[in-house]
């Protein structure tokens, strides 16, 4: 929106009270700037071709030009000039004749949103000067050559991230003389990790280069005793996404004077990844119908979910936790943040925010699932943005624990963080923000009571281990799993878990003693159980064990629950129940098998194949209750992924995708996806039926772009079976 036509008079804002000037929050509208802007009378023999014009301005925004290469920007799919906050770039202005400094006098302007302010950082002059200050605005001349001069420009490193209109005005004696409207010199500048002054500054250049320029990650997810992994295309430098994050910061009505500041930038980004009380982008869906949408399992990667929500401004469906952390941390990189996907094993999805998960047992020692409202996640997925925080005490800067995932309201709103991980780990949770919450994901108890006949309720087991046990993110510079779970807490058991714990209590978690229920806890048995690893389709078992302490003779009553869960441990169905006497002989070891056939769980098996298993044991002699639970993921088939020929960039090349199907039932309506970000563009087929034990075979034909080693990232999906990926790695030619 370039020029204000007469009926943008009449749409203008009603102006309310407080301010003089509207609220700004678009930085895709625009005001209108006088191409010449009088001091008053012009007198009659006045033309402005007799004093210094602007015939010409070049931005050296070329990939492979100074700008781009030193602000590591090269990778985007861009037309404009992009630079990074903090750190000079170069452009060059032609004259219509040699510029003379003792006579002509011109200056930049720099220009965002509608009602630019130069005390709101919305426009800003620059004049030209002798010397470059570190961080602050400035610009000076560098070289000069016939009709043109060359400027090297300084931003300041708290600046506005966004897309900024530049103008050149100069002065005469009767009035300012101003460049027209050009799109072509858009500057867009981001946040800078490489500058010292930016709060988002990192230190580490390998950190640098896969926490901000990679464009592929590694989603873990499956449980804890079966850790399954798979590529995310974040796609961050892809065409128009950059254009899409920036819409995303005008969809939450960030005031653009806000959009410096990464703890702003970030906490706002929680709320409008998704689609809850915002209309944002990601629509979720946990119920494993998802007739009008994709399923979440489907996605390969951000790009195809951000440009669709930037063209049609309606959530995209659907997704679960790692696609919302999948396109947060594409928005997050982008812009420049620095930022990581984390997977959090056994995860606490506390309601009432007391530490302590509630599961209730019935007087035969089964879930009630009427009254159990908590759930333990097999695994959640959120983010860590890089950045200083200026609003907390010293120390709690570094990575900072944001969660586009929406599962509690904070503020009012479906968003989470910035929270420090550091005031996570040391109990500190009254530091904003949402910190408890996070807390909880990662420390809570598992407590199972039972009501008795009287109404008294007893506890009889606490299991202090079970959540958080592993926090996982992808390593720098590989494939593989960092482990970073003691980011987040200290060894449990140790001295500095429990101070935590108590400092977490005194700023306000609550936390229930077990002195307000009975709890003795069972010391003469134990009991354990393994679940078998299977492939999906296969009979598997399940061994339980117990350990006979005592010197007596024990009958335990034991019952087994196999439940299909979501991975977010609601269940959807029992599918298994086994009733069995174990008979425990004194001091000594018995196992006992029940076997699970395919049969009893594949009609109702969901997305990501995911069990649920209670074993609850009741000691006949002593009335006591072991009480146990795990989860458990069947193993899924994978595609493969083949190329032909030779992989040269600008040079056309074959891939194909095969994958066999398993089951003993065909499979319909099947949709397999393929992407590549530098190497194609998210294609997908459908195929109607794929019948047991055949093989589909799909080629397709591409022109990679970008030569390096590059990722194809593969997805199959149908009601039958989802979560099923390939992926390969691919070394692009220069040509």
């Amino acid at each position: 929106m370039s020029e204000t036509t007469s009926t943008d008079k009449e749409r203008k804002p009603p102006l309310d009270g407080r301010r003089a000037v509207p609220s700004n929050y678009s930085n895709d509208e625009e005001n209108e700037v006088p191409e010449m802007e009088a001091f008053g009378l012009i007198p009659r023999g006045f033309n402005p071709k007799d004093y210094l014009r602007v015939v010409d301005i070049h931005m050296f925004q070329e990939p492979y030009e100074i700008n781009k290469q030193q602000h590591h920007t090269d990778k985007y799919y861009s037309p404009k000039l992009i630079v990074r906050r903090g750190q000079p770039f170069q452009i060059q202005i032609d004259f219509n004749r040699p510029y003379k400094p003792e006579m002509d006098q011109f200056w930049l302007e720099y220009l965002i949103g509608r009602y630019p302010q130069p005390n709101k950082g919305t426009y800003i002059p620059i004049l030209v000067g002798d010397v470059l200050k570190p961080g602050e605005w400035g610009a000076k001349i560098t070289h000069k050559e016939n009709n043109s001069i060359r400027l090297s420009i300084m931003s300041s490193a708290t600046c506005i991230v966004g897309k900024f209109r530049l103008y050149v005005a100069v002065w005469t004696p009767f009035g300012i003389l101003r460049t027209p409207r050009n799109s072509a010199t858009d500057t867009y500048i981001l946040f800078n990790p490489w500058c010292q002054q930016d709060a988002v500054y990192l230190d580490d250049e390998k950190e640098r280069e896969e926490y901000i320029l990679n464009d592929v990650g590694i989603v873990f997810h499956g449980n804890i005793n079966d850790i399954k992994s798979r590529s995310w295309s974040y796609g961050q430098f892809e065409e128009n996404i950059l254009d899409a994050c920036l819409f995303l910061m005008d969809k939450a009505e960030l005031e653009l004077s806000g959009r410096g500041n990464p703890i702003k930038v970030c906490r706002v980004a929680s709320a409008v990844i998704n689609s809850r009380d915002d209309n944002g982008v990601i629509a979720g869906s946990w119920d494993n119908m998802y007739t009008y949408g994709v399923a979440p399992s489907a996605w390969t990667g951000s790009v195809d979910i951000l440009l669709e929500y930037y063209s049609s401004k309606q959530p995209v469906r659907y997704g679960q936790c790692w696609v919302f952390a999948g396109v947060f941390n594409t928005f997050l990189r982008c812009l420049g943040i620095p930022a990581r996907l984390i997977t959090n094993y056994s995860s606490a999805h506390d309601n009432n925010a007391n530490l302590q998960l509630d599961f209730f047992l019935d007087d035969e020692g089964k879930v009630d699932t009427t009254i159990t409202k908590d759930s333990v996640w097999n695994y959640h997925c959120w983010n860590e943005a890089w950045m200083t925080r200026p609003d907390l005490p010293v120390g709690f800067g570094g990575w900072q624990v944001v969660d586009g995932t929406p599962q509690e309201t904070s503020d009012g709103m479906y968003r989470c963080g910035p929270a420090s991980v550091q005031a996570i780990k040391h109990g500190h949770v009254c530091f904003q923000f949402d910190a408890p919450f996070v807390y909880a994901e990662v420390n809570s108890d598992i407590v199972y009571l039972r009501r008795k006949k009287n109404g008294i309720q007893v506890i009889e087991k606490i299991d202090t281990s079970h959540i958080g046990q592993l926090i996982v993110t992808k390593e720098v510079g590989g494939d593989g799993m960092m482990e970073i779970t003691e980011d987040y807490k200290f060894q449990e058991g140790s001295e500095e878990e429990r101070l935590a714990l108590e400092t977490a209590v005194m700023y306000g978690v609550k936390k229930q003693t077990p002195q307000d229920t009975m709890y003795q806890p069972q010391t003469d048995v134990d009991m354990d159980f393994q679940v078998q690893k299977a492939v999906l389709g296969s009979d598997f078992k399940v061994s339980i064990t117990f350990r006979n302490k005592s010197h007596n003779y024990y009958t335990a009553k034991t019952y087994l629950s196999g439940n299909i869960v979501f991975y977010t441990g609601v269940t959807k169905n029992e599918f298994k129940k086994h009733t069995f006497e174990a008979k425990l002989k004194p001091s000594s070891f018995s196992t006992f098998d029940v076997v699970i056939k395919s049969s009893e769980y594949l009609s109702d098996l969901l997305d990501q194949a995911s069990f649920h298993f209670f074993v609850t044991a009741r000691i006949d002699e002593t009335g006591k209750i072991l009480a146990m639970q795990k989860a458990t993921v069947l193993e899924i088939p994978t595609l493969r992924i083949k190329t032909q020929g030779e992989m040269v960039a600008g040079k056309e090349m074959s891939v194909t995708v095969e994958f066999t199907n398993p089951l003993k039932q065909t499979l319909e309506n099947v949709t397999v996806r393929l992407e590549g970000p530098g190497v194609l563009r998210t294609v997908k087929k459908m195929f109607r039926q794929i019948p047991p034990n055949s093989t589909l075979i799909w080629e397709v034909k591409c022109i990679p772009k970008r030569p390096g080693l590059r990722k194809l990232i593969a997805s199959l999906n149908c009601d039958a079976l989802r979560h099923v990926y390939g992926e390969m790695n691919v070394q692009i030619q220069k040509p």
